[in-house]
């Protein structure tokens, strides 16, 4: 039995991410087969595409990290969940068995396995997964809203709820604010009470971002530090939130508190920043690596996202057959919002949406 998936027949451009027939992935014990509404397009599936070096895996794969759908079935020794179910999906698959499973650490895992990574993932008709990475979608979200909480949104909550340790009246500074992990820091940290400071090298991102409740929007390079600096008296942000790497590492040490926090999330702009060791130890600064988050996690995040009512932008919708001209736009950091990939429903153009909706 064959489904519509969107795969991998090797790496480079769009022209090895092919969309045609894949088997439908069998139903193991203890795991739960859904068929698929939606995803989102993340940057590490544009990494796997370029290239996944360092990423176990082999071809052809499927892609997609995060997704949300409906339950079809379980196995027979599966209990609370039943066909029809709204669900959204917690992406890595530990042992279940190790120090770090056992503390409900899966993304610490060493036989860690990922959806769209390690293993076929979310942009097909249909997947398998284990019943524990199951997670009810809110009630007030479509599928695609839900699919992004699963990536973007889950790493944006463990950067500032538990490794920034963000408290109410605190000011944060959140680099690159078109991008997904950081648009949902940024309401994160909004609704937890504290002065949200934005960079961006889009005026219209800045713009946007100050429409939904930032204070203040700069460029993200030397201007971001001057901007902090002088909003904050010279005293610098409390917490800095950073994905980029290498080229505004130097940038968001400096426009840091004495004392402060910096949690990053990426490297897209290189891995080998410099480390700046005298302001690090003489500033008593604080570097907080971060990926992904918890079950228990994302099951905070999803009670959050509930009773806040918060919604996650989709910037587009694309579906399936357009999931190249998706990567065009993330590839070109075009994007202000979360791009969705609707693997149901009729085919059709992408979908524009008001960016930063909350």
């Amino acid at each position: 039995m064959a489904m519509r998936a969107a795969y991998l027949t090797g790496h480079g451009g769009n022209e090895v991410v092919c969309i045609g027939e894949r088997p439908v992935p069998s139903l193991h014990p203890g795991h739960v087969l859904v068929e698929m509404a939606a995803a989102t397009l993340n940057q590490v599936d544009l990494y796997m595409r370029d290239s996944g070096a360092g990423i176990t895996h082999s071809l052809p794969q499927i892609l997609g990290v995060d997704g949300a759908g409906i339950v079809v079935q379980a196995a027979g020794q599966v209990t609370g969940w039943q066909a029809g179910d709204s669900v959204t999906l917690y992406p890595a698959i530990g042992c279940a068995a190790c120090e770090y499973c056992a503390r409900g650490e899966t993304m610490f895992c060493l036989k860690v396995r990922y959806l769209g990574e390690h293993r076929d993932g979310t942009f097909a008709r249909y997947v398998s997964v284990p019943a524990a990475n199951l997670f009810r979608l809110p009630p007030h979200l479509d599928y695609a809203q839900g699919a992004a909480l699963g990536v973007a949104w889950l790493t944006a909550w463990r950067m500032v709820i538990t490794q920034a340790r963000l408290r109410p009246g605190e000011t944060v500074l959140i680099f690159g604010i078109g991008g997904g992990v950081s648009q949902a820091a940024m309401h994160i940290a909004l609704r937890s009470g504290a002065r949200v400071l934005v960079t961006s090298r889009d005026a219209d991102k800045q713009a946007k971002a100050l429409a939904a409740g930032a204070e203040l929007a700069f460029p993200s390079g030397p201007e971001a530090v001057e901007g902090v600096m002088a909003c904050t008296a010279g005293r610098g942000a409390d917490v800095v939130i950073e994905n980029v790497g290498q080229a505004l590492w130097p940038f968001a040490l400096r426009s840091l508190a004495r004392g402060g926090r910096l949690v990053t999330c990426g490297a897209t702009s290189g891995d080998a920043p410099s480390a700046e060791l005298r302001r690090l130890f003489v500033r008593q600064l604080n570097i907080f690596g971060s990926t992904l988050g918890t079950p228990g996690e994302f099951a905070e995040l999803l009670r959050f996202v509930e009773v806040n009512g918060v919604i996650p932008a989709i910037e587009s919708r694309f579906p399936l057959h357009l999931l190249h001209s998706a990567f065009d736009r993330i590839e070109a950091g075009e994007q202000c919002g979360k791009l969705a990939v609707e693997i149901a429903g009729p085919a059709g153009p992408a979908t524009p949406e008001k960016a930063f909706k909350s």
